[in-house]
């Protein structure tokens, strides 16, 4: 999380389609759209060594200078290719750095549970992100969770994880669980039980049909 944002330089787009932006990419840019605000949008070529370095370090807001025109603006979107794994495309919104947003935020567990030093015993992570409502200034790279005290049977909710700042509101459901630990042996014993519950269901009965019905 930053209180500064980043500059990026780009350039207006007067064609776009598949085929142009095919074009800019070849020449080392990245097509992107700015939209938001009740204006219209903006087509846009963005250097994409620079963009999607700072993309993939996981940068959100930017001040963005299109020909000497600035204006803040938030990642909303990434286009890939067919493979997945290469940003070709990117949207963003136009924001004012007081708004306040929804936005997701990866949960980085921290510190060595002391309940895994018993035999059998395993970390889970049913959930691995939080939802929050954050000033755009205040978006979160990520939130560090310390599982350090965590012995067999403890659980953490979501309402238990430390936001950085007071601002910040959470809205995923408190009692989400985000991290515990249990035995192996009692996980394995339930995955059976739900197997035999499984294999011992009754089929459903499909009434026929009844004359006359379509």
């Amino acid at each position: 999380m930053s209180d500064t944002t980043t500059m990026l330089s780009a350039q207006k787009r007067e064609r776009t389609g598949s085929r142009y932006a095919q074009r800019v990419r070849n020449a080392g840019g990245l097509p992107a759209v700015v939209y938001g605000h009740k204006e219209e949008p903006v087509s846009i070529t963005l250097d994409a060594h620079t963009a999607i370095g700072l993309i993939s370090k996981g940068e959100k807001v930017f001040e963005l200078d299109i020909e000497g025109a600035k204006q803040h603006v938030l990642l909303k979107d990434l286009g890939y290719d067919y493979l997945g794994t290469n940003i070709i495309h990117a949207d963003f919104a136009r924001v004012d750095l007081n708004e306040r947003v929804d936005t997701k935020a990866h949960l980085r567990f921290v510190g060595e549970a002391k309940g895994l030093k018993t035999s059998g015993a395993i970390m889970m992570h049913p959930h691995t992100e939080v939802e929050l409502n954050v000033l755009i200034s205040n978006l979160p790279d990520h939130i560090d969770v310390d599982v350090s005290e965590m012995e067999v049977g403890d659980v953490i909710h979501a309402s238990d994880v430390q936001l950085p700042l007071d601002s910040m509101k959470l809205l995923t459901d408190p009692e989400t669980i985000v991290a515990q630990i249990v035995l192996k042996a009692v996980q394995e014993e339930e995955g059976e039980a739900g197997e035999v519950a499984a294999d011992g269901a009754e089929p459903q009965v499909i009434s026929e049909k009844k004359e006359g019905a379509e």
